[in-house]
């Protein structure tokens, strides 16, 4: 037995858009069309998958695991078909990287110095993208690999840690601290933390939370309202402090002094990337870095 992709791609629809008649307009399909399409794919199945009953519609268990697997068979599809065209045209396989805020430029950067010195052949995409952005793109076939911290893969999507890097600490050139050159984790207890993700939403703020705890504090935080710029710009202007991976010295052209942090601490660095997808490219990127 097979699965019609058309029909699943049909059944993501209705499920985003709550319904019959916005998920036929954006299908460009009519609701009849749409309907019966949705019920040769419950015929198929064996089971229901909506429930139409009600005033308004809803996914059933089966559906909604239905549509997560649907969303990991039209990426590794997309996938395929874009890396079958490349071959064709004899174009050159091209790494699609995405990074979360938490990785900054200057470290994708620094990591594709070193793979280049093993594939300098290798060509690559990369791009900035939020934590949820990067697993929506790593699914749908977008992304071939996908830089973070702290991300749980969800399911579909497989990761390895590629380095640890030194945690340090980001203050204003007019903070109190600014003109010291290194700091104890412990002395943080009184300071407020920027943070770019929610605790529990993010992994990557509570694993920077789980640090402060262990040095034996709760730390009062502060989610900066500016996202996705580098993480050494969030404390500009302000009394706060941030917890960044960035070198120890001036940046942000001065406006900010990052400090070494005692005891030293690191984060992972994680890659992310679908289980069932072929990437070339990917491969070489991975073996140049447990290489380097």
């Amino acid at each position: 037995m097979t699965l019609d992709l058309h029909k699943l791609g049909h059944l993501i629809a209705v499920a985003e858009e709550g319904g019959f008649t916005r998920a036929a307009r954006r299908l460009h399909l009519s609701q009849q069309a749409l309907s019966t399409s949705i019920r040769a794919l419950e015929r198929e199945v064996g089971v229901e998958l909506l429930d139409r009953g009600g005033s308004k519609l809803t996914v059933l268990p089966a559906g909604e695991a239905l549509i997560a697997d649907a969303r990991l068979l039209h990426g590794a599809a997309r996938s395929a078909l874009l890396r079958a065209r490349r071959i064709g045209r004899g174009e050159t396989d091209v790494l699609r990287i995405g990074h979360t805020p938490a990785v900054t430029g200057d470290e994708v950067t620094a990591l594709l110095h070193r793979v280049h010195e093993v594939q300098p052949e290798l060509s690559t995409q990369v791009n900035q993208r939020y934590p949820g952005e990067l697993t929506e793109g790593l699914v749908a076939g977008e992304l071939d690999l996908g830089l973070c911290r702290g991300m749980t893969p969800d399911r579909g999507l497989v990761a390895t840690t590629l380095a640890h890097h030194r945690l340090r600490v980001a203050v204003a050139a007019g903070h109190r601290l600014a003109r010291r050159d290194s700091v104890e984790l412990g002395e943080l207890a009184d300071e407020t933390i920027v943070v770019w993700g929610l605790p529990g939403r993010s992994g990557y703020t509570d694993l920077l939370i789980e640090c402060c705890r262990q040095a034996g504090f709760e730390p009062d935080i502060r989610r900066n309202p500016i996202q996705g710029t580098p993480p050494v710009t969030a404390v500009q202007g302000t009394d706060d402090l941030a917890l960044v991976t960035a070198a120890a010295g001036p940046a942000a052209g001065g406006t900010v002094r990052v400090l070494e942090l005692l005891p030293p601490t690191f984060v992972p660095l994680h890659a992310l990337w679908p289980q069932h997808t072929n990437s070339p490219a990917r491969e070489d990127f991975l073996a140049a870095v447990t290489e380097a």
